[in-house]
């Protein structure tokens, strides 16, 4: 039953789309596609990550540091946020995407203006909402992208707004507080506040993309919701690849979140310009967004799938090797490599591979479930790692904790990595021969049917 209303879809939805954009250049749509969802979620990030520029130097709240309670309430809002999206991106329709943009963007920047409004300790409340309200983003924009021709290079695109964005917001939020003098508390909100019209008229300028067309369908597949059992069916057809994967991303997730959030207890920023994170961030965007979009012009999904793992094992084993006292390099290197080496492998996972996973192993489902799925879990890890922290190693030093974190991170993963890819190759070796046992076993039956043909 499930398998007829599937193909009835796949027939409407192609019949719908078969004329779009026919006239347009690729290159066209994708300047448009792809700037427009960058500039979309580094706009969430403006509202999302600025107050981690603040350091909240001598505040405790029940005993713990300020600033450790504050990214811990707001990474439960965001949890919970992942936790609900797992069905709310599975199942959300089409219609109801600009909506859902609009309401996040207006809850997040209230929460910020609460945060500066409420007096301690009780602000910090407000950034409960903040994470709720911006927990589904990702999944709802990049909706807007999946099951095109181009979707490697609008994915791309739009993910390495992660590093552009992450930088640049905090260089943002450095320069509100050093040069306009703006209080670490409302500091937030006063960012918020320019992002939030802007991010409104780009989810606005998303609903204006045109839908696939029938050869991206034909490329890629059609992507359709899923209900409860359906996802529950698919993982378990899958399950001991996602494992892998799951668990790479939960402990890679933590160690980008460590180092996004407490990048300045970590290193002395004192010593360093405001806008050198958004330097070396963008630079890095540059790199990774020509690494990515490079894969676009590889039509075999198995060995793009081989080589997105290949490049991020190598990169987790730069970053075990950063983590170790045997290699010493400048501040500036340093951070760069750490960028550069944890988004190639996070953001791998955040674009194109799921979206290649549904291409090439024929899925029916759609990316927003693959990527919510993964953020969830890895956000959890990084909320139990902060408590853990807190309240059984407090008095350990950040730069020692995150390096030995990265040592066990760049290990683990590269392990995981290099499974996953025997995993997959030997999974569509299997598929091939029993494509070829079938079509051999209906070309019997049709000589038996007719000893003519």
């Amino acid at each position: 039953m499930n398998l007829s209303l599937n193909k009835q879809m796949e027939g409407k939805i192609a019949m719908q789309c078969k004329n779009t954009g026919n006239h347009t250049p690729d290159w066209i749509f994708i300047l448009w596609m792809g700037g427009t969802a960058l500039v979309s979620y580094s706009l969430v990030y403006a509202l999302r990550k600025p107050f981690t520029a603040a350091e909240f130097k001598g505040l405790m709240v029940a005993g713990m540091d300020y600033k450790i309670v504050v990214s811990i309430i707001q990474l439960i809002g965001y949890v919970c946020a992942k936790l609900f999206g797992i069905k709310f991106i599975s199942e959300l329709k089409p219609q109801n995407r600009l909506r859902f943009i609009i309401g996040s963007a207006a809850l997040s920047e209230a929460s910020l203006l609460a945060f500066g409004l409420l007096p301690i300790p009780y602000n910090i409340i407000a950034l409960f909402f903040n994470g709720l309200s911006l927990g589904c983003m990702w999944g709802v924009i990049f909706s807007f992208l999946e099951g095109r021709r181009t979707t490697d290079i609008l994915a791309s695109i739009m993910g390495v707004s992660m590093a552009l964005s992450s930088g640049v917001a905090k260089s943002m939020a450095l320069y509100t507080l050093n040069q306009l003098h703006v209080s670490e508390f409302w500091m937030p909100a006063l960012v918020g506040a320019l992002a939030f019209p802007l991010l409104c008229f780009m989810g606005w300028m998303m609903t204006k993309f045109p839908c696939p067309t029938a050869t991206d369908i034909a490329a890629r597949s059609v992507r359709v919701t899923l209900n409860g059992q359906q996802r529950w069916k698919l993982f378990k057809q899958y399950m001991p690849l996602l494992l892998l994967l799951f668990a790479a991303n939960l402990i890679l997730t933590v160690q980008r979140d460590i180092k996004e959030d407490f990048i300045v207890c970590i290193i002395d920023v004192s010593t360093i310009s405001s806008w050198l994170f958004a330097k070396l961030d963008a630079i890095a965007t540059l790199v990774l967004l020509g690494t990515f979009a490079l894969l676009a012009f590889c039509g075999n999904h198995l060995k793009v799938l081989c080589i997105l793992l290949g490049l991020s094992t190598a990169s987790m084993g730069i970053l075990a090797l950063l983590g170790t006292e045997q290699i010493q390099v400048s501040t500036a290197l340093w951070l760069f490599l750490q960028t550069l080496c944890i988004d190639i492998a996070y953001l791998g996972f955040q674009t194109i591979f799921f979206e290649r996973f549904i291409a090439c192993f024929k899925v029916k489902g759609n990316v927003g479930f693959f990527i919510i799925t993964i953020d969830f879990i890895g956000y959890v890890g990084t909320l139990a790692l902060l408590l853990f922290k807190e309240l059984k190693a407090s008095d350990m030093d950040w730069a020692v904790f995150y390096n030995e974190m990265s040592v066990f991170v760049g290990v683990t993963c590269c392990i995981a990595f290099v499974v996953s890819i025997i995993y997959m190759v030997q999974s569509n070796q299997m598929d091939d021969a029993r494509k070829k046992m079938s079509g051999t076993n209906n070309y019997n039956d049709l000589l038996t049917l007719n000893p003519k043909i």
